[in-house]
This record gives structure tokens, C-alpha cells and sequence, in this order.
């Protein structure tokens, strides 16, 4: 079975908060030029999950940790 990584498991390893990580992910997947994968993946009313070293995984990671910085 393939490895898949939620949204949680994320949370978990930034620190973050799980309501706003799901905020500034749908705020990411909208943005279909800086986030073209992260869009393409993103079904609404499904769990925010990933398979391990996706492209869209990668995108996520990035989104949240852009947001983290600032």
C-alpha cells in the first residue's frame, strides 16, 4: 500500500494550528498558477492527504510553511 500523508501528520511536525492550516491550503489550491498540483488534487468535502513525495505534497509543504515565516 502506497504511504499517505494527512494534513495532521503535517500539523503535527510544524506546529500548527489544524483549522488554519485547512484555511491557508484552500487559499493555496485557489491560487491554480503558484499552486498548479496542489489544485489539481484538491477535491472539496474530501480529507486534505497526500501520497508521499507527491509534487502536490511538496506544494502543501510549502504553502504552509510560507505562512508559517511570515
Amino acid at each position: 500500500m502506497a504511504d499517505i500523508v494527512t494534513l495532521k501528520a503535517i500539523c503535527d511536525e510544524l506546529k500548527l494550528d489544524p483549522s488554519e492550516a485547512r484555511e491557508r491550503l484552500r487559499a493555496a489550491a485557489s491560487d491554480t498558477k503558484a499552486h498548479p498540483e496542489l489544485a489539481k488534487v484538491r477535491k472539496p468535502r474530501t480529507p486534505w492527504q497526500w501520497m508521499k513525495g507527491s509534487a502536490a505534497e511538496k506544494e502543501a509543504r510549502r504553502a504552509l510553511q510560507s505562512k508559517k515565516e511570515e
